[in-house]
């Protein structure tokens, strides 16, 4: 008997740890295993926020209305980014509210516009320190006189990063939406129809792309065919600087790829978007800042 009681004092220890591990929870007065700290840590703050509180837009005509309203003007209460209409439900307002778009959204486009100009325009956003800032632009680097005076990508990814590093400067929090330059092409087959838009084509709306509008030779086909290029480039540009950056969407190129037919395009020029077409851009600006994922 003596020889066994070391033994069963060991068993007991044993059986009594082993209670105490099952109810831990309850001797401490509460969780304290792993699993309870998992659950207890506070989840990590996402780096994008689905709701920002301001907003501001950089970029060209599209982004200012042009034509939308009135034959070769601004309309900027219709702009997909920053816009009151209520037509166009622009993407300030789906995210701020009608009130909230009045006093915390800001348009610093410029009608002609180039990516070389966005530096400017982003220091210029940059004192009302916007929470997202919403960017097209590229469209009038492809959209010049002739092919040869189009920019070059490179030219253009140094703009765009030099842009970026100028928000980056200052406000290092800011999100940033960046749309794909349209399809140029399927914008000059949609429009070449009417003979009122071809008439302001003449007036000088992207040569490299509507000049001539009603030639098919070979010369007109492949002029064509490198501004396209060109504008498949640029969007190149933009989506591999936006990843780079944990902090900015590309919208996966779905302005390039949205077909826009005769509805959306004004009805001045058939070729910049018409209220219509600017509501399908802020549709798909939203579309993309309000996604739990970003755009592959």
């Amino acid at each position: 008997m003596r020889k066994r009681r070391p033994r069963s004092r060991a068993v007991l220890a044993v059986v009594a740890a082993a209670v105490l591990g099952v109810a831990g929870c309850d001797a401490v007065g509460g969780d304290s295993g792993p699993a309870a700290t998992r659950r207890s840590s506070p989840s990590p703050t996402p780096t994008w926020d689905r709701a920002p509180d301001s907003l501001a837009a950089v970029g060209d005509s599209i982004t200012r209305g042009f034509d939308a309203c009135s034959v070769l003007s601004d309309c900027p209460e219709v702009s997909w980014a920053t816009g009151s209409d209520p037509k166009v439900k622009s993407l300030a307002v789906r995210l701020l509210g009608t009130d909230g778009a009045a006093k915390r959204s800001w348009n610093y486009a410029v009608t002609g516009a180039r990516m070389a100009d966005l530096p400017g325009q982003m220091a210029k956003a940059v004192p009302r320190k916007p929470e997202l800032v919403a960017v097209m632009a590229g469209a009038n680097d492809a959209c010049t006189s002739s092919v040869s005076t189009m920019t070059s990508v490179a030219r253009f990814r140094a703009s765009f990063e030099e842009a970026m590093d100028t928000l980056r400067a200052s406000l290092p929090k800011a999100q940033v939406y960046v749309s794909s330059v349209p399809d140029l092409k399927r914008l000059w087959s949609q429009g070449r129809g009417n003979p009122l838009g071809k008439q302001v084509w003449k007036l000088g709306i992207c040569p490299s792309m509507l000049g001539d509008a009603d030639a098919l030779d070979a010369s007109a086909t492949s002029r064509r065919a490198k501004v396209q290029k060109r504008v498949v480039a640029y969007n190149e540009v933009l989506r591999e600087v936006c990843a780079k950056d944990e902090r900015c969407r590309f919208d996966g190129d779905a302005v390039f790829d949205y077909r826009f037919g005769t509805k959306q395009l004004s009805h001045w020029d058939w070729f910049h978007p018409s209220t219509n077409g600017q509501a399908r851009l802020a549709e798909i600006a939203y579309r993309t800042v309000t996604a739990r994922k970003p755009t592959a």
